[in-house]
């Protein structure tokens, strides 16, 4: 079996201050809220000095070429570029676009489209449906006018919905109290991406933990959660303890097994199949960015039998959840 333990960043309040509400909202946020709905296409025998003439009224950088609602490529700017070059404006658009098409999902999380964009050169990704037709198209400024909008709701609707539920353990009497979360995460399914980690999410923020302790759990376990859903054969279980000062989290399946952790743990490194990187993902980050976030890490895996990730947050006093904070509350009540 191998095994590797890696400690996270120390995440002070500065740190902890950049895993914004901004950040939040790419996880939180599914690509079809964000993207654009009514879409200028290109059809495969139209003129490519028409698809000029439509760049420039719709003043818009590229364009999905659309055969029967079914997307067989795109045009960018850069193809416009090479056809001026060879001044072949009366050549038709499948002589010119790119048929190489990186896609997602519109219930895919934004991450996921941003991971894309960080990973490659291109400017605008289509958005497609389970067979293949296109419903819409995403670009890194959907992106930021869809996170504004959420920014705006949120602080507008903050006051209402946040509460806290701290009373949970004020009648239970024990020396350590605990609540433990559980969730069954099937390989393949897509469509439940990132629910787990919005329960868990938002259960600590009902017990009281500030928004960068939910913010740094809700990306870790988001990250685990989707490595159980792209990686496994058959799934896995993910189990959350939280305590008043410590919050693990441990995602765990039965294969098949990582063959290289170290390998594993670079940035960009991935085992995902073609299948899944043509659906948008496997861009080789989830593991770096759960490090990002949590205090502790301890990856073991054996090839064939499965992996076990255990992620690890200590929470300062002020941080604390439950009767901690309960009786952080109670001395500040009398002054102590």
């Amino acid at each position: 079996m191998q095994s590797t333990q890696r400690k996270g960043i120390i995440v002070d309040d500065q740190v902890a201050e950049n895993i914004t509400r901004v950040e939040e909202l790419a996880y939180e946020l599914r690509i079809d809220e964000v993207m654009t709905r009514d879409v200028k296409v290109i059809s495969p025998d139209m003129r490519m000095r028409d698809v000029v003439e439509l760049f420039r009224q719709a003043r818009i950088s590229g364009a999905p070429v659309v055969s029967s609602n079914r997307l067989i490529g795109i045009v960018s700017i850069e193809d416009i570029i090479h056809c001026l070059i060879k001044t072949d404006l009366d050549a038709e658009a499948h002589n010119y676009m790119t048929t190489e098409i990186l896609t997602v999902k519109g219930k895919d999380a934004v991450i996921e489209a941003l991971k894309i964009f960080v990973s490659s050169r291109v400017g605008r990704l289509p958005v497609v449906d389970m067979d293949g037709n296109l419903v819409g198209i995403i670009t890194k400024g959907d992106i930021t006018r869809g996170v504004l909008r959420m920014l705006q709701r949120y602080y507008q609707e903050e006051e209402l919905r946040r509460y806290r539920a701290s009373h949970l353990f004020e009648d239970i009497e024990s020396d350590r109290s605990s609540l433990i979360l559980r969730y069954i995460i099937n390989a393949r399914d897509f469509n439940k991406g990132g629910s787990a980690s919005a329960n868990i999410k938002r259960a600590l923020l009902r017990l009281g933990a500030s928004p960068q302790i939910a913010r740094r759990c809700g990306i870790a376990v988001y990250e685990a959660e989707m490595n159980l859903i792209i990686h496994t054969t058959n799934g896995g279980t993910i189990r959350v303890e939280i305590e008043p000062h410590q919050i693990n989290m441990v995602a765990s399946d039965d294969g098949p097994g990582i063959e290289n952790i170290e390998l594993a743990m670079k940035p960009g490194y991935s085992t995902a199949s073609e299948e899944i990187r043509e659906l948008g993902f496997g861009a080789g980050m989830g593991l770096v960015n759960i490090a990002r976030c949590v205090d502790n890490m301890i990856l073991e895996s054996t090839p064939g039998k499965g992996t076990r990730l255990k992620m690890r947050l200590d929470l300062k006093t002020e941080e604390s959840v439950g009767e901690g904070r309960i009786g952080k509350e109670e001395s500040a009540k009398h002054g102590s």
